[in-house]
């Protein structure tokens, strides 16, 4: 299985998706990460048929087309399990706790993406790397 990171490629990175959702629906033993991957994938019953076509590992989802890269959209699911799991920025985790208490995970899931997408947008815009401050202030600011 190849790593989230380094130097896959986008095709790559995919085969690790489509993989670990081939493993999880045939009941095959998971690593950590083909468990992660499965449990987001499991949260999205719209993405699951997409995974059984070799075709999406090199289709391209454009907004201009009205469309959203469900690659994409579940990285940064990962990225925030990630970024709860380590406490990264600090007080990440304290916030999703204390989210988890009002609202469905996946709904506090999504709010949390939301802003993480933005400090991307704004850290891939400017040539920088994503501001971690400026992630927690936006989270903070969202979840009131």
């Amino acid at each position: 299985m190849l790593p989230l990171t380094g130097n896959a490629g986008r095709v790559d990175l995919r085969r690790v998706w489509l993989l670990a959702w081939q493993k999880a629906r045939e009941r095959l033993p998971l690593t950590p990460l083909e468990a992660m991957l499965a449990d987001v994938l499991r949260l999205h019953p719209e993405y699951q048929a997409m995974l059984e076509h070799p075709d999406a590992l090199a289709r391209d989802w454009t907004p201009e087309g009205g469309e959203s890269n469900p690659f994409l959209h579940m990285g940064l699911h990962v990225a925030l399990r990630e970024g709860i799991a380590a406490d990264r920025p600090p007080g990440l985790r304290k916030l999703y706790d204390q989210l988890r208490g009002s609202q469905d995970l996946h709904a506090a899931d999504h709010l949390l993406m939301e802003c993480l997408a933005e400090t991307l947008w704004e850290a891939e815009r400017a040539g920088l790397p994503p501001d971690e401050s400026a992630f927690l202030a936006r989270a903070r600011r969202a979840t009131g």
